[in-house]
């Protein structure tokens, strides 16, 4: 199997017209309908680009999600291979604070501004400039183009490939914004709701009702000492902040100073270490917050605000790590940002990080891609191409 012939390759876009017509299409998701689009004109659109490179393209609904779509593109065949991943959607944007069209790409300071240039549309348009620069060589082992849906909030599409044994491969790597350095690990997300149900009335005598607040007063002392215990046991010198960290975030209780409070919620963030299991830690909480429930005759409910990411660890010593470290001269690190790399883990590849522009610059007002990563990314990009699928690679 070889990449696609010279003639159909000098009828494909440029990098830039590539990135234009994907920052034209909106593809926000977000857990509020007001902002949620579909993603599927820009599965579409890569499909347009890449089916004339010889892709075999497979769109696939993610189930239970209408108008949300992955995208296996698959150059080759075998067991092995190199599978190259971003997320089609955005976030939502803020229209007063930017300086321009936010889908409109706009170049200026050596700039492309527009959203999604380097979280991570961005990463579609230099992947396919990459393979175009392979055109006319054989392929020993697949290329894998990997597109995925709702990763900004749900991360529904990964979860859904993860769960259908989709794609396979045996090396992966996410084009996640990390100024061109490998990362091999990650945090775990956990957005968690603790609520305690009591009854209300009249604040002069206690014995009148069951007071949640008071409850929750207690659990909340009981989750900072999980909290203690768990940074006393587990630090991981990669990251800044080297311990795991649990952040109460939001809470909510009763309605009248003279009312016993009646009920109360509290909605915390837990950001787990490699080597942490996210189901472990649930019940961990649990086993502390019940016997306070019980003692009180309150009602409890504790449930994830979302499924949550899991904590990423790719080891220092695989290939797919030595390589993108030889490739781009940077050792591998650690990032508090999480992504979808636990579910392509899952899948059974090596699985690292690695893409242009910085995350500082996503999510924000004005997101750019700078111009000066644009070739260095397409270089990496081809070399890995070069080396997983191209070289005699076993």
């Amino acid at each position: 199997m070889t990449v696609s012939s010279t003639s159909r390759n000098a009828n494909m876009p440029g990098i830039q017209e590539m990135l234009e017509r994907l920052i034209s299409i909106p593809s926000i998701s977000s857990a509020s309908p007001e902002w949620d689009h579909s993603n599927e004109a820009v599965v579409n659109t890569l499909a347009e680009w890449l089916e004339p490179l010889g892709f075999a393209v497979e769109i696939m609904p993610v189930p239970g999600m209408p108008g949300k779509f992955n995208l296996i593109a698959t150059l080759g065949s075998g067991p092995g291979g190199l599978v190259l991943s971003g997320h089609t959607d955005t976030v939502p944007f803020d229209d007063q604070r930017w300086q321009s069209d936010p889908f409109k790409l706009t170049e200026r300071d050596d700039r492309w501004y527009g959203l999604g240039t380097c979280d991570m549309k961005g990463f579609f348009a230099l992947v396919i400039d990459a393979v175009r620069k392979l055109a006319d060589q054989p392929l020993r082992q697949p290329l894998i183009v990997l597109a995925t849906a709702d990763e900004e909030s749900s991360m529904n599409g990964a979860r859904a490939l993860a769960e259908a044994g989709r794609p396979k491969g045996r090396y992966a790597v996410i084009g996640e914004p990390t100024g061109l350095k490998p990362v091999r690990m990650h945090k775990g997300i956990m957005m968690e709701r603790l609520v305690f149900e009591g009854q209300s009335g009249h604040s002069s005598d206690p014995s009148l009702g069951r007071n949640a607040m008071e409850g929750m007063h207690a659990a909340i002392s009981q989750l900072l000492a999980l909290r203690s215990d768990w940074q006393a046991r587990y630090q991981n010198p990669n990251f800044k902040v080297q311990v795991p960290t649990l952040n109460l975030g939001c809470i909510h209780g009763g309605d009248n100073p003279n009312r016993i409070c009646a009920n109360c919620e509290l909605h915390f963030d837990l950001r787990p270490l490699p080597g942490m299991d996210m189901d472990t830690l649930r019940q961990a909480i649990l086993d502390q917050v019940e016997p306070e429930a019980r003692s009180r005759e309150l009602g409890l409910r504790f449930e994830p605000l979302f499924d949550g990411v899991p904590p990423f660890e790719t080891s220092a010593d695989a290939e797919l790590v030595k390589v993108c470290e030889r490739l781009t001269g940077h050792t591998a690190e650690a990032v508090a940002f999480a992504t979808e790399a636990p579910w392509l883990q899952k899948l059974g590849m090596e699985t690292l990080v690695m893409g242009p522009g910085h995350i500082d610059q996503a999510h924000q007002p004005d997101e750019y891609l700078d111009l000066s990563q644009v070739k260095p990314a397409v270089d990496i990009l081809s070399r890995l191409i070069q080396h997983f699928c191209l070289d005699d690679h076993q």
